[in-house]
């Protein structure tokens, strides 16, 4: 029986490339996404035609009611999640003196509770079989930190300590949690950075 790979975010940029990059290694793949779009429907194509099974959930990792509904269905389909890819996550950059409380809270809410939201619900299937790959998608900026990006920086944060103390949990069930933290992707998630935050950041790259 193939393996099955559940990403969350998988419609665009990270999240589009690492489901075909599974899915070419032989996983069905089931695919989260918040609404109905052009690039969901291609991605399903381009994942079919690599032979393999593509199941699309809708639904808001962020919201806990969401998270359970969709690692439902996802098992009700497949009957085991064995690898997560916590891969959704937003950005609402502003600096801090103009950054409003929602624009703080709904991208900790998305990239880490959303994170914490999905992990909670598929760990419970994964530790009755006693096996499953956890991979969360943090960034360099959690490490580094980065102007006017100050809500984005603590949920990547989070998510890098987050990882360490459930790989501890998980470890004696077989289970494995790691964190990647990439630098920046050129996706449509940076495309929106102004020019002189991307040449700054280009600065700061040895080669």
């Amino acid at each position: 029986m193939s393996k099955v790979a559940f990403i969350t975010g998988a419609t665009r940029g990270i999240g589009r490339a690492i489901a075909l990059e599974l899915a070419n290694e032989g996983y069905n793949i089931a695919l989260n996404y918040r609404t109905e779009n052009e690039a969901l429907e291609t991605l399903k194509k381009e994942i079919s035609e690599l032979g393999v099974e593509c199941y699309p959930v809708q639904g808001d990792v962020s919201k806990a009611e969401d998270s359970e509904r969709m690692t439902k269905e996802i098992i009700e389909h497949f009957e085991q999640i064995d690898v997560l890819v916590n891969n959704a996550g937003i950005t609402k950059d502003k600096l801090i003196q103009r950054m409003k409380e929602e624009e703080f809270t709904d991208v900790i809410n998305v990239n880490l509770v959303g994170t914490f939201n999905i992990t909670k619900n598929v760990i419970k299937y994964m530790t009755k079989k006693r096996y499953g790959k956890i991979i969360n998608i943090s960034s360099v900026v959690g490490i580094s930190g980065n102007a006017g990006q100050s809500n984005y920086a603590a949920s990547k944060a989070g998510i890098i300590g987050f990882t360490k103390s459930i790989a501890k949990e998980l470890a004696s069930r077989n289970i494995t949690a790691n964190a990647v933290a990439p630098g920046f992707i050129q996706t449509d998630m940076t495309n929106v950075l102004k020019d002189e935050i991307k040449e700054a950041i280009e600065g700061t790259i040895p080669l």
